[in-house]
């Protein structure tokens, strides 16, 4: 199995039973969810407290360059009084990621909103990686993630100089701080040696399909999270990094998961693993000529 608790149904079952049970399923396939049934869900009573938490993920789907009104869907209807006026009932179409900005921008203390934060970020990353990697070998895995965290670790660069982290050396900590997170205290020099890695050797071309999940999700999560509370100095987003290393880390503990430092380390480097994609030509094929 791939992506450690990403694909891991089971281990997730108190969330598939609370939010899987209210999804609906629209004319042409598309999950949604409603409103009004993930309200009581996520432990709200009152609408009028609920559409405020609708109004910041709203917000926060804006600010990430998404189309609102694909994510929140106005289904909203009028119902008749007794007296002969009407009272309107607000409510929306959700799509995944809609619940998922919710549960972000939820109260974390609540239980409900804690397991939906979970819940939602897992499964949401389940299906993109999923929709770019498919079935791919493992290998093949690697070599897409690793790509991916390249990606991802610009765009983290970037939200973490915007926080105040601007020299390499406070950058260095700054990764370390996550790793630290993520790898029960492990820095990226303790998580080098623990794979037993030459000098000139990184640690994230040594790394399973797995293990290279697990850091994309830290990345993604580090970076949306920088941007999204507007973290300033370097101390806050030291301390945000680590604190999302560390969910991740509990994430994988409370599904039953083998921790990132104790996965095996592949014996082929990504560099290697990319040689050997790139097919030779036929002994039979014309070169084109330039």
């Amino acid at each position: 199995m791939f992506f450690f608790f990403f694909f891991d149904d089971n281990a997730i079952a108190q969330g598939e039973s609370a939010f899987e049970s209210i999804k609906h399923t629209d004319e042409t396939g598309c999950e949604y969810w409603t409103a009004r049934e993930l309200m009581p869900v996520l432990g709200y009573k009152q609408w009028r407290r609920f559409s405020e938490t609708i109004e910041r993920a709203m917000i926060s789907c804006e600010a990430s360059g998404n189309k609102v009104s694909e994510h929140f869907a106005d289904v909203g209807k009028t119902s008749p009084m007794p007296n002969g006026g009407v009272k309107e009932i607000p409510d929306y179409h959700l799509s995944r990621y809609a619940c998922y900005l919710i549960a972000m921008n939820g109260d974390p203390r609540k239980k409900a909103i804690a397991m939906a934060q979970t819940y939602f970020a897992v499964k949401t990353r389940q299906q993109e990686i999923f929709e770019q990697c498919g079935e791919l070998s493992e290998d093949a895995k690697r070599l897409a993630i690793r790509q991916q965290m390249k990606e991802r670790n610009k765009m983290l660069a970037n939200a973490a100089k915007a926080a105040g982290i601007e020299q390499g050396f406070e950058y260095a900590v700054f990764q370390d701080e996550g790793y630290k997170g993520l790898y029960g205290g492990l820095t990226a020099k303790g998580i080098h040696a623990r794979k037993g890695l030459q000098k000139d050797q990184q640690i994230l071309d040594y790394m399973s399909g797995t293990e290279l999940a697990a850091n994309l999700f830290r990345a993604t999560q580090t970076e949306e999270k920088l941007r999204r509370e507007n973290i300033h100095g370097r101390q806050a987003a030291n301390q945000a990094h680590f604190d999302v290393g560390r969910k991740v880390r509990q994430t994988i503990a409370e599904l039953g998961g083998t921790m990132p430092e104790n996965l095996p380390t592949p014996t082929k480097s990504i560099k290697q693993v990319e040689k050997e994609q790139i097919k030779p030509l036929p002994h039979n094929s014309t070169p084109i000529k330039k």
